[in-house]
């Protein structure tokens, strides 16, 4: 409680003291006093119906007095005096609230001059009252009269909201004053409001949405600060809504102020793009046109930047921006393989990653020149072609084909099949076969970098070659109804052409297994299979180092029997390729 204090005819006109922690004014009745709301003027009467002038006034922050048999204030009698109290303040939403009067002797409690407390006669003991009752929203003003007729004198009054659930289900004001602002620097959106007069006031919730979006049941935030800093905004260039909401202790939530609006920096890049072509294009007049680089559309992309490398790994070269989903490459050279690299770019500036490697090139679709020059001569091992160096700067092979002709005398054609890739530095190739004396044909065809064939792109006939084999056949043949089996290949390294053979108890075991077995070779000189190894029991492989290379060698292997006699031979042929 404030209870008056005597003050000095010294003293100022106006005097603020600190009584029990609260701070009042004492003014002499003929001085104005203003006292901020919610605190209290009280006026001092020396008379009980409060007529003539105030003898003191001063502010009081709690009607909570208890002046026993003393007079309340200097001045003024120890009976038959009357405190009058006023107050006008915002009530804000209103709602339930509860009135407590206690006093000896008397005390009138009233809102708007709508009595609402009357306690008025002399008692020997404090009386006690309280109301229920409900305020209005909006200002309000309370007016306390206290008298003390005789006897000791106190006086207490208490105004409270009733804060229950059941009680109250009256919603807050919406608050007011909201504003936001946004720091790009931060990335951070800061919010105002001004502070809420609800007198049960327990927080307020702050909610934000996305713009297009709604507000969700669910708070960002529930502060009792009238500011709030929200520092977890994406900084994707989106924008978005705020409002706040007050809440009393009974869980009533107001409505929501008007959306503030702000729209975030956009720090987030766009997705990385994927190229889909690199290929050449060609124009109308079936010249190039360049190398067509194109990819798919990504999300919140305003334009693409293109990057070209000599290499996969090369340092890449911004070569483009556009805001299409391809680009030409003019400046491509054709047969030159290039790699391309694209990022997207959002409307802020902000550029992705870029897309995996890409190759690209401009095919030439000139032909290599037919190949010229062809000769083949038939050899002991099958046959040797030659022919001219082609002029084709991007040559990357020879192909080799072989095949028989068709057709009359007056016009016959060769038709072969692929038989082998040569490398574009050589010029010659040595084709093995058996050489049984027939007929056969050959051409040659050349191939460059972009796969384009002589033979099959040239308007050109391809030249080719027919040649009869030698027949290196032996003159003696090999007799049917041999035990063995006899398998003959050509030699590979130095180690000489391999023969290997079953039968006999060759390398397993047998029923009548041979002591031993011989390899024969046939000399065409001789005209004769000559002995060139005896072997063991159970041989079953020889390697013949001593045959020649680059010829036919025809071979027999024969079981030497118990008795001394030998098996039937079985035969096979091998061919070797010279050695270049």
């Amino acid at each position: 409680m404030n209870p008056a204090r005597r003050t000095t005819a010294a003293a100022a006109a106006t005097v603020v003291l600190a009584t029990a922690g609260t701070l009042l004014s004492t003014a002499p009745a003929s001085a104005a006093v203003s006292c901020a709301s919610p605190v209290f003027k009280r006026q001092f009467f020396a008379n009980t119906s409060f007529s003539g002038t105030p003898k003191r006034t001063d502010c009081d922050t709690a009607i909570d007095q208890n002046w026993g048999t003393n007079a309340p204030a200097s001045g003024l009698p120890k009976d038959n005096f009357g405190v009058r109290w006023t107050l006008t303040r915002d009530f804000g939403s209103g709602g339930p609230f509860t009135f407590t009067a206690s006093t000896q002797d008397g005390i009138r409690v009233y809102l708007d001059g709508s009595r609402k407390v009357d306690l008025w006669k002399n008692v020997s003991t404090t009386a006690k009252k309280t109301v229920d009752l409900t305020v209005p929203a909006g200002r309000h003003t309370l007016r306390i009269d206290h008298v003390n007729w005789t006897g000791a004198a106190n006086v207490e009054f208490t105004y409270t909201p009733r804060t229950s659930a059941t009680a109250d289900k009256v919603k807050p004001l919406t608050p007011t004053g909201a504003k936001a602002t946004y720091d790009t620097t931060t990335g951070k959106a800061k919010l105002t409001w001004s502070k809420s007069p609800e007198m049960d006031l327990a927080s307020y919730r702050v909610y934000r949405r996305l713009k297009g979006a709604s507000f969700g049941s669910t708070p960002l935030a529930t502060t009792t600060s009238t500011t709030y800093t929200d520092s977890t905004l994406p900084v994707t260039g989106a924008g978005y809504y705020y409002e706040v909401r007050a809440v009393d202790r009974a869980g009533n939530e107001s409505a929501g102020t008007a959306d503030q609006a702000v729209t975030t920096v956009d720090r987030v890049a766009p997705g990385v793009p994927t190229i889909t072509t690199a290929t050449g294009e060609v124009t109308p007049t079936g010249g190039t046109g360049g190398l067509r680089v194109g990819w798919n559309k990504v999300t919140d992309a305003a334009t693409y930047r293109v990057y070209r490398a000599a290499s996969e790994n090369g340092t890449y070269t911004r070569i483009a921006t556009t805001d299409q989903l391809s680009h030409l490459d003019a400046s491509a050279a054709e047969s030159t393989t290039y790699y391309y690299r694209v990022s997207a770019l959002d409307a802020a500036g902000n550029e992705s990653a870029r897309s995996a490697p890409q190759r690209g090139r401009i095919w030439d679709n000139d032909p290599p020149p037919v190949v010229t020059g062809l000769s083949v001569t038939p050899t002991e091992y099958g046959f040797r072609l030659a022919w001219d160096k082609s002029p084709a700067q991007d040559l990357r092979y020879y192909t080799i084909h072989k095949g028989e002709l068709v057709g009359d005398e007056d016009e016959q054609v060769c038709y072969g099949s692929l038989v082998e890739y040569v490398s574009p530095d050589e010029t010659s190739f040595s084709y093995t076969t058996h050489p049984d004396g027939d007929e056969v044909c050959f051409f040659v065809d050349a191939v460059d970098d972009d796969g384009n064939s002589a033979m099959k792109w040239s308007d050109d006939l391809v030249p080719a070659v027919a040649a009869t084999e030698l027949d290196t056949t032996p003159s003696v043949p090999t007799p049917e109804g041999s035990p063995l089996n006899l398998t003959a290949s050509p030699a590979e390294g130095d180690e000489g052409n391999q023969l290997s053979w079953t039968g006999l108890g060759a390398g397993e075991e047998s029923p009548e297994p041979a002591k031993g077995f011989r390899i024969y070779r046939w000399n065409p000189a001789t005209s004769a299979y000559e002995k060139i190894a005896d072997l063991g029991a159970g041989a079953f492989e020889y390697f013949d180092t001593g045959a020649k290379r680059g010829t036919t060698s025809y071979y027999w292997v024969t079981g030497v029997l118990a008795d001394g006699t030998e098996s039937v031979p079985a035969g096979d042929w091998t061919v070797t390729a010279p050695v270049d």
